[in-house]
């Protein structure tokens, strides 16, 4: 009887943990969504010279320092999933604005290397409703996962 408690208690740990990274991580990528397309706002209102070529400098090393975060969250997310057995409508919409939110990451990417390439196509007030994205989608996920409505 031990030994089956001890079992339980070891996987309900793991999970707690595995949870708890999972949300470190996809912490931190929010964090990145939202900062970046802030950057592009100030790119999308700076001259050339000095301002724009630090403000890419910082869009850079932002956009490679989210993709390691991202791939944390989502494998995590897929261990979790697998491991635990999620199911649900709730889920299927969760996993649709995450593959959204996955697309809005490389498009950043794009409009990352537009910026570097001069060749921006956007205002800064595009660039201001473009940074909302996220916001919109973090409360949708978290609504889904706390709430499940279905």
């Amino acid at each position: 009887m031990r030994a089956i408690n001890a079992r339980k208690r070891s996987a309900l740990l793991a999970y707690l943990y595995l949870k708890a990274f999972h949300i470190i991580f996809v912490m931190s990528w929010f964090a990145g969504l939202f900062y970046l397309p802030r950057l592009f706002v100030n790119l999308a209102m700076a001259g050339e010279g000095a301002e724009y070529d630090r403000l890419l400098l910082m869009a850079r090393k932002l956009y490679r320092f989210m993709a390691p975060l991202a791939l944390l969250a989502l494998a995590l997310g897929i261990w979790l999933w697998l491991g635990f057995g999620f199911s649900g409508g709730w889920l299927h919409a969760k996993l649709a604005l995450v593959a959204g939110l996955i697309g809005y990451h490389l498009y950043c990417g794009k409009l990352y290397r537009d910026f570097a390439a001069r060749r921006n196509h956007h205002s800064h007030v595009w660039y201001r409703f473009f940074n909302e994205i996220p916001v919109l989608v973090l409360v949708a996920v978290v609504l889904l996962v706390v709430v499940k409505p279905f």
